[in-house]
């Protein structure tokens, strides 16, 4: 059977859940989460992403800030900002929207951030947590997969995972949740320099595609009843559409859907729940402040 998994529709019943824990909070005389973003630039994947948060946070009854700063901005002025928003007591969690501008280190920035606040959790304080099992923030989009996983009980326990990529935002940090207790999968983390990818790609009961590369996974490279998990979001141009452009991801979704147990398209798969991750997050971060 091939289902195609809905991330949009499982998105919206988290959202839900969320709302119904704001009204909560209301109810209890308690404040509302909220969700600060510092946006560097103008790059259109990232404007779109932002106001889509902006949009998740009116639906769950979270208040937004939203801070913009130019592309030229100083690294000294970002960390400025974020020293600002460490030592507001109103902001319950906020992001650094990436990618950085060249001139600015990501590494810096991130670790500039509260790891109280640290919504994306991308923080080594939370990737550490991570690691050894605590609870804590867990970066968004891994974190997102895992849920998606879990609410269409796709089988893990033994499974053979290949992770393609190995950023420290989705390849590694979802390779290690995969192969925690209770998830229980057996994980490789194939990247550029893997060799005989095909032949490891056919063997994976569950592939994670999150290299970047449009359509870069084939129906050859997976066997037949795989799930995959597509992260990749790629802006190609579509010359038929509206916005002469269209998001693609990392997998040859026509060709290799049809062979999947489970697959996730693009857009509306795996993207929906990276910004439901970051809500929820943020609620967890405003639940301890307020203990």
């Amino acid at each position: 059977m091939n289902t195609i998994i809905d991330g949009t529709k499982v998105a919206a019943e988290i959202k839900q859940e969320i709302a119904a824990e704001v009204l909560k909070m209301q109810n209890e005389g308690k404040k509302v989460p909220h969700l600060a973003t510092i946006l560097v630039g103008n790059d259109g994947s990232s404007e779109t992403y932002v106001a889509n948060k902006i949009k998740d946070c009116k639906e769950v009854g979270f208040k937004s800030t939203l801070i913009r700063l130019g592309k030229n901005v100083t690294e000294q002025e970002l960390l400025e900002n974020i020293y600002f928003l460490n030592n507001n007591d109103d902001v319950d969690g906020f992001i650094v929207q990436l990618p950085l501008p060249d001139h600015i280190s990501e590494n810096k920035v991130i670790e500039a951030i509260d790891p109280s606040k640290d919504a994306d959790g991308f923080h080594p304080v939370n990737l550490g947590k991570m690691v050894i099992g605590l609870p804590g923030y867990l970066p968004a989009t891994p974190y997102g997969i895992v849920e998606l996983i879990k609410r269409y009980k796709i089988e893990t326990s033994g499974k053979l995972c290949v992770v393609l990529g190995r950023s420290n935002i989705v390849g590694r940090p979802v390779s290690i949740l995969l192969s925690q207790k209770g998830m229980d999968a057996t994980v490789l983390v194939a990247h550029s320099r893997t060799q005989k990818l095909h032949e490891l790609l056919r063997e994976a009961d569950i592939i994670i595609a999150a290299i970047g590369s449009p359509a870069f996974v084939k129906t050859d490279m997976v066997r037949t009843g795989a799930v995959v998990m597509d992260v990749g979001t790629t802006r190609i141009s579509s010359p038929g559409s509206k916005s002469g452009w269209k998001l693609v991801g990392d997998v040859d979704f026509e060709s290799v859907a049809p062979k999947c147990s489970f697959i996730t398209p693009v857009p509306g798969g795996v993207g929906p729940m990276t910004r439901v991750s970051l809500l929820r997050n943020t609620l967890m971060a405003a639940q301890k402040r307020r203990l």
